[in-house]
C-alpha cells in the first residue's frame, strides 16, 4: 500500500486494513473516537453512486434497502441488511469474514455516517429510537449522545439503527424518480461488473447461488464446481469468513424474498421458483420463520398507504 494508494479514489481498501489503520490513526492522534469525528466531517457526495442512489429514493426505507443492495459497490467486506417488522425499521450491519472484536472506530464510522445520510435527506434531524454497538465503551461519550440524540447500547449483540416504521416512510426532500430509476440501473450493472478477484468468497457464492436458485440447482455441490472448487474447498473458505454456505443460502433467500414480493406484479408462486422452493408451502414456512409473517402479509404491509 502505498500513498497514491489512499489518494486514489477507485483504489478500495480491504476492511481488515480500513480497521487496521484507523485503530493506528487513533493511537497516534490520541483520539478515542477518532472514527466518529471523521464521519461527522467529510462530505456524503463523496460517497458516490450509492450515495445519489438512495438520496433519489422515494423515503427513508427505500433509501435503506438502496444501502443494503448497492453497499458491496463500495465495501465487500461489510453487509447490511434492512428490515422492518412491527413498528420498528433495522438497518443492521455485519463483517464478512472480519472479526468484529478487533474493530470501534470503523463501524463508529458506519453509523455516523447512515445516520447523516437519513438526516440529510429528509431535511431533518432524525434520532433513531435504538442504537446497537457491539463493542464496549464505558458509557456513551457525550459528543455521541449530542450527535445521535440518545443513548448508544455498546456490548449489545449486534451493530445496528432502528426507527419507528413513521420515520422509515418520511418521504425524501428532492425525490426524482426518474433519475434514481436511471441511476439503479447504473447501480445494477456496477455489481455486476464487480472484478471476482476483489470479491470475498461469500460474495462470489451469493452471486452465484442467484443464477442457480430459479433452476433447483442452488447447492454447494453445485455452487462449488462453477466456482472451479471441491465442496470441501469451499465449506473450509467460507469457514475462514466464519460462515457457511446454509447460512448464506438462507440469508440470501431471505433477502431476495422481501425484494421480489415488492414487485407486486409478480406472484408469491413465481417468487418462490426463484428461490429454488419447488412448493408454496416452503416458502410460505421459511418466511415465517424469517420475519414472523406470510409472503401475502408481508407484502399486504407494503402496499398499505403510509
Amino acid at each position: 500500500m502505498t500513498l497514491n494508494d489512499f489518494r486514489d479514489p477507485a483504489v478500495r481498501l480491504e476492511v481488515r486494513t480500513q480497521i487496521k489503520i484507523l485503530e493506528l490513526a487513533a493511537q497516534e492522534l490520541e483520539d478515542d473516537i477518532l472514527g466518529f469525528r471523521l464521519a461527522r466531517s467529510f462530505d456524503l457526495r463523496e460517497i458516490g453512486l450509492v450515495y445519489y442512489v438512495m438520496a433519489s429514493s422515494e423515503n427513508v426505507a427505500d433509501a435503506l434497502r438502496a444501502a443494503e443492495r448497492y453497499s458491496r459497490i463500495m465495501n465487500d467486506g461489510i453487509q447490511l441488511r434492512f428490515e422492518m417488522v412491527g413498528l420498528t425499521a433495522t438497518l443492521a450491519l455485519e463483517y464478512v469474514g472480519v472479526d468484529r472484536r478487533s474493530d470501534r472506530h470503523q463501524i463508529e464510522f458506519w453509523l455516523v455516517t447512515l445516520v447523516r445520510i437519513c438526516r440529510q435527506v429528509t431535511a431533518g434531524r432524525l434520532v433513531p429510537s435504538r442504537l446497537q454497538m457491539r463493542h464496549l465503551r464505558g458509557g456513551t461519550p457525550a459528543e455521541f449522545r449530542t450527535f445521535f440524540g440518545r443513548d448508544v447500547e455498546f456490548g449489545a449483540d449486534g451493530d445496528a439503527i432502528s426507527f419507528p416504521v413513521p420515520v422509515a416512510l418520511l418521504p425524501l426532500v428532492g425525490r426524482d424518480g426518474y433519475l434514481h430509476d436511471l441511476l439503479r440501473r447504473y447501480a445494477d450493472e456496477a455489481l455486476i461488473r464487480k472484478a471476482p478477484h476483489g470479491a470475498t468468497v461469500r460474495s462470489r457464492v451469493e452471486k452465484t447461488l442467484t443464477t442457480l436458485l430459479p433452476h433447483g440447482r442452488g447447492v454447494a455441490k453445485e455452487v462449488a464446481r462453477q466456482m472451479g472448487l471441491s465442496t470441501r474447498t469451499l465449506s473450509r473458505k467460507l469457514g475462514e469468513e466464519k460462515t457457511s454456505f446454509a447460512e448464506i443460502l438462507d440469508q440470501l433467500r431471505a433477502a431476495l424474498a422481501k425484494r421480489y414480493l415488492e414487485e407486486e406484479q409478480l406472484p408469491v408462486s413465481e417468487v418462490a421458483w426463484l428461490l429454488g422452493y419447488r412448493e408454496l408451502s416452503s416458502l410460505t414456512h421459511a418466511f415465517k420463520r424469517w420475519t414472523g409473517m406470510t409472503p401475502r402479509q408481508f407484502r399486504s404491509t407494503r402496499s398499505q398507504p403510509s
